[in-house]
This record gives structure tokens, sequence and C-alpha cells, in this order.
């Protein structure tokens, strides 16, 4: 009989090998469906891409990774409170994105599901959880929730903004859940590090498809998406105490600071922060590299090379947690405003 242990691990195999499987087949599906239904990003004078492309393959992430949210409820292996947040918030982010990729919606309409989505969902898993500062644990209340709100739906929109080039939102969350799942994988960490499994497994799916030169894009159902669910893993991990926040803030810098960076620039500039544009970061580094790809691989080289051990590091000596998470931005700063994020092109 195989032990325990190598049992898990073989299960989770399974499970990572399953969810891959048929996200990538069901992204094959969808963006056939998108070109018989003339679902396309066409290129115009903001966009980074030059070939009009099948958006809305996001899809595919939902459906597998909802899919198993539901089989592994009813299999008794996820808390009633996990699968409500995932399930209802997560259905209503990605309907809305869905909605929007065929039609476009009302902002006003778009953020008001998002933070009925995000507070729906923070309450579900009873808000913000205690934080800690040095040696400290800080409950903060109230303010603790309405930053876990803010949060969730910060992230749902950074990663629609940051989402603009082959390869790289996927490469991000690949990253980012993957790198979660190595540092939880050390702690008794239960169900938590199934989700991450799946999750990882529908990003690397949906990357076979998005990779330079990608067949398909995210999707505004997609980008969405994958910003409630990082924001989700933060909020339980946090809980559980298996992953400090500062984790995530350090695991998802890349995408915070160009997003937040380009945003408060063009804000200071006098700009509509809301209207389209090809000013961040990596938009700007896209055209000077002249080509998608080696930003993508750049985002992967930061993500394993600088983030990931400065999480790991966060996640076994939280109490320096503050302090590892401004180390990391530190430089991802620098590149940013080097980048000159946020002006356009012609400033750039």
């Amino acid at each position: 009989m195989l032990p325990e242990s190598t049992f898990s691990l073989v299960a989770l195999s399974l499970v990572f090998v399953s969810a891959l499987l048929l996200t990538v087949g069901l992204t094959g599906l969808v963006r056939r469906y998108a070109r018989r239904v003339n679902l396309f990003d066409v290129p115009n004078q903001r966009s980074s891409h030059e070939v009009a492309t099948p958006t809305g393959g996001g899809l595919s992430i939902v459906v597998v990774f909802l899919g198993a949210v539901i089989g592994f409820y009813f299999f008794g292996h996820l808390p009633t409170d996990v699968f409500s947040a995932l399930l209802v918030g997560g259905a209503l982010v990605a309907g809305m994105g869905f909605v929007d990729d065929h039609k476009q919606m009302p902002a006003l309409w778009r953020i008001m599901t998002q933070i009925l989505a995000a507070t729906f969902a923070v309450a579900m898993l009873g808000g913000m959880p205690e934080v800690q500062l040095g040696d400290t644990f800080t409950d903060l209340g109230f303010a603790g929730d309405v930053m876990a709100l803010v949060f969730t739906v910060w992230l749902i929109n950074l990663y629609n903004f940051m989402d603009g080039i082959d390869g790289i939102a996927a490469v991000e969350a690949v990253c980012i859940a993957g790198s979660a799942l190595v540092i939880s994988s050390v702690a008794d960490s239960g169900f938590i590090t199934t989700l991450f499994v799946v999750f990882t497994a529908t990003a690397v799916g949906f990357l076979v498809w998005n990779w330079p030169p990608a067949k398909i894009f995210m999707g505004d159902v997609g980008s969405g998406f994958v910003g409630f669910v990082l924001a989700m893993f933060a909020v339980i991990s946090s809980s559980l105490g298996i992953l400090p926040i500062w984790c995530w803030l350090i695991l998802a810098g890349v995408f915070v600071v160009d997003s937040t960076i380009t945003l408060v620039t063009r804000v200071v500039n006098g700009e509509e922060w809301y209207s389209a544009h090809n000013s961040h970061a990596y938009q700007q580094a896209s055209r000077r590299l002249k080509g998608h790809r080696p930003v993508t691989l750049a985002v992967l080289s930061i993500n394993l090379l600088w983030l990931l051990p400065l999480a790991w590091f966060a996640s076994a000596r939280p109490e320096f947690g503050w302090w590892l998470t401004m180390v990391a931005w530190i430089p991802l700063i620098s590149l940013s405003l080097l980048l000159r994020a946020g002006r356009p092109e012609a400033d750039a």
C-alpha cells in the first residue's frame, strides 16, 4: 500500500493533469465559438497587438475552476463559506465579464457588480483576518473589512488593465498561484492546496493557447475572474494562517506596482484614468523590445527569481512581512518609473 503522503501527491498530480487537459480542450472550443460569433479583439491605436484575435478564452478557466469547486464541495472537501464565496462571487464577476466581452457594458454596472461580488465573498469569509506587523497581530476590524473589499475590487480591475500583451496575464496567474502552491506545500494546508493546484493547472492550460503569438485572448470574463480568485486566495490562506497577506502582495508585485504607478501618474497628469490607453510599463517595454515574448519572459523571470524567494521568506518570517514587501516592490517601482509608466507613448 502507498504511504498517505505518496497517495496525496498522486491524487494532486491527477487533479492537476485533469484540470490542465480540460482547460486546453475547452479553450479550443471557446476559440471556435468566438470565431463563429465574430468575437474578436480588433486592434486600434491603443492596442498592443496588430492582428484581430479571438477573445473570451478565459471562460475555460472559469468553467473548469468553478466546476472543481462544486465537485470538491459536494464530496465534502470544501467548507461552505469558501464554496459560497468562490462560486457566487466568481460567477458574478465572470458573468459580467462575459456580457461585457459580447456587448460593452456601462462602467457603473461593471463596478457595482464587482463591489457586490467582493462584499458577499468577503462577508462569507468573515472579513479581513488579523495582520501581523512585527511581533504584533492586529485586528483591523471594520476598517480591515473595507480594505479587503477594496483590495478585491482593485485586483479584479488591475488584472483587466494588465491583460494587454500575449501571455502576460496567464503567466502571472501561473506564477502567483504556483508560487503559493510551492510555499504552502511545506505545511498541512488541506483544501487550499487543492484549490491552488486546480487554479494553477487552468492557468497553464489557457497559456497553451495564449503564449506569444496568442491564438486567443483571456477577455474580461477571464481577467476579472482571475483577479477575484487570487484576492480570495489571499483572504482564505491568511485566515487559515498558511500564507500571510504579505506573501500575496509580494507575489502579485509586478501587476500591483505597474497598474498602481500607471493609474497614479495618469490621475496626476489630469487624464481620464478610466479611459483606454497603452501606457503601462509592460506596454512601454513591449514597444522598446519590439515584441510581447521578451516582456512576458521577463515577467516570468522576475516572479520566479525575485518575488518567489522573498514571498517564501515572508511566509517563514511573517514578522518581517512589511519590510520584505517593500524590498520586493522598490525595484519594481523603479523599473515602472524608468519605463515611464502612465505617460503617453510620445512622452515615453
